[in-house]
C-alpha cells in the first residue's frame, strides 16, 4: 500500500510520517464528500506520472495515439484554408482556371481534414480502453486513480487534446467552408457523370461521416462525449457510477490543485496549469452528458460553482475557451435544476 501511495500523490506537509501518507486515500475520498477545504493534502502529478508493470500494456497502446495528437494540433493551427480561391471561383462561373485552382486547393484540404476525423476515431476507442480499465472491478474508480496514476494522466492528456483542438476549430470558420465548397463540387460532378481521384480518398460513406463531425462546434468533445455514454450503455453490468465518480474525482482534483496556492506553486510551468483547467472543464462535460442529472443539478458530486470560480479567477483571455465549452457544450445546464447562481455565473 505505501509503496504504491507514495508516487502517486505527495504530501507537502508531514511527508515523513507514514500515518500522514497512509491518510492519502482518505483525504482523496473526503474530496467525494465535498470536504475539499478541509483536506486539499494531496497532488496528483500530472508531469511525472510513469506507468506501473499493471498499467504498461494499456499505457503504452494509448501512448501510441497520443504521440500524434501534438502533430494534429500543428497541421490545425496551421490550417489557412481556400477561401479566396473558392470566392474567385464562385464569382467567376465560367473561368475554368479559376475552378481548376480552387478545387486543387481545397483537395488536400480534405485529406487533411479526413486525417484529423480519422484521430478522432482512434482517440474513441483509446477512450474506451481508459475508462475500462479505470473503473473495472474490484477497484473503486478513486482507487484506480491512486493505483493508476499514469493511465489517469493519459487521460488527463485526451481531454486537453481535445479541449485545445476545439478551440482551435472553432476559431476557423475556413474548414466547414472549405468542405462544404468540396461537397457540392463533388455532388456537381456526379451528377454529371463524372468521378474524380479524390473520391478514392474520401469517398461518399466518408465525406457524410466527416460532415457531421465538423457541423459540431466541438466535434472533439462530441467524440468523447459519445465514447463515454456509448461505455456505460455496452457496460450494463458496471453500475454507472464507476464512470461518473471516476470523473467527478478527476473534476475535484484538479480544481483542488488549482485553488489551493502551496499545490499550484508546484506547477513547473504555466502549461501545467492550463492543463489542469482543460482536464478539470474535460471531465466535467463528460460528467454531465453521462450522468443521468448531470453536473449541475444540487446532487452532483462536481462542486460547480468551486470549479467555475477557479476559472473565473485565470486571466479571461486564458479562459474564455473553456468557459464558453461550459456554456454551449454541456447537456444539463439549461435544465430547471441547475442553480440561478450556477447560471449567473456563467452569463
Amino acid at each position: 500500500m505505501e509503496r504504491r501511495l507514495q508516487p502517486l500523490f505527495k504530501y507537502w506537509e508531514g511527508s515523513g510520517s507514514s500515518s500522514t501518507r497512509f491518510a492519502g486515500m482518505g483525504n482523496l475520498l473526503k474530496v467525494l464528500t465535498r470536504e475539499i477545504e478541509n483536506y486539499p493534502h494531496f497532488f496528483l502529478d500530472f508531469e511525472n506520472a510513469q506507468p506501473t508493470d499493471g498499467e504498461r500494456e494499456v499505457w503504452n497502446q494509448i501512448s501510441a495515439v497520443l504521440q500524434d495528437s501534438e502533430s494534429m494540433l500543428a497541421d490545425l493551427q496551421a490550417y489557412k484554408g481556400a477561401g479566396q480561391e473558392i470566392r474567385d471561383a464562385i464569382q467567376n462561373p465560367n473561368d475554368i482556371q479559376l475552378q481548376e485552382k480552387a478545387w486543387n486547393s481545397v483537395c488536400p484540404l480534405v485529406v487533411r481534414l479526413k486525417r484529423f476525423y480519422e484521430f478522432s476515431l482512434r482517440l474513441e476507442k483509446a477512450l474506451q480502453s481508459l475508462l475500462e480499465s479505470l473503473t473495472c472491478p474490484p477497484y473503486t474508480p478513486t482507487q484506480h486513480l491512486e493505483r493508476e496514476q499514469a493511465l489517469a494522466k493519459e487521460f488527463a492528456e485526451i481531454l486537453h487534446f481535445t479541449l485545445r483542438f476545439d478551440e482551435l476549430k472553432m476559431r476557423n470558420p475556413a474548414i466547414q467552408n472549405d468542405f462544404s465548397y468540396y461537397r457540392r463540387t463533388i455532388s456537381r460532378n456526379r451528377i454529371n457523370n463524372m468521378h474524380l481521384d479524390i473520391e478514392n480518398e474520401v469517398n461518399n460513406e466518408m465525406a457524410n461521416r466527416m460532415s457531421l463531425f465538423y457541423a459540431e462546434a466541438t466535434p472533439m468533445l462530441k467524440t468523447l462525449s459519445n465514447a463515454t455514454t456509448h461505455f456505460v450503455s455496452e457496460n450494463k453490468t458496471l453500475p454507472i457510477e464507476n464512470t461518473t465518480d471516476c470523473l467527478s474525482t478527476m473534476a475535484s482534483v484538479c480544481k483542488v490543485m488549482l485553488e489551493t496556492p502551496e499545490y499550484r506553486s508546484r506547477f513547473t510551468s504555466e502549461e501545467t496549469l492550463m492543463f489542469c483547467m482543460r482536464v478539470m472543464v474535460g471531465v466535467i462535460i463528460l460528467y454531465d452528458h453521462v450522468h443521468p442529472v448531470g453536473a449541475f443539478s444540487k446532487t452532483s458530486k462536481i462542486d460547480m460553482k468551486g470549479c467555475i470560480k477557479v476559472l473565473k479567477e485565470q486571466p479571461p483571455d486564458s479562459v474564455e475557451g473553456l468557459l464558453n465549452a461550459l456554456r454551449f457544450t454541456t447537456k444539463h445546464l439549461n435544465d430547471e435544476s441547475t442553480s440561478k447562481q450556477i447560471r449567473a455565473m456563467l452569463q
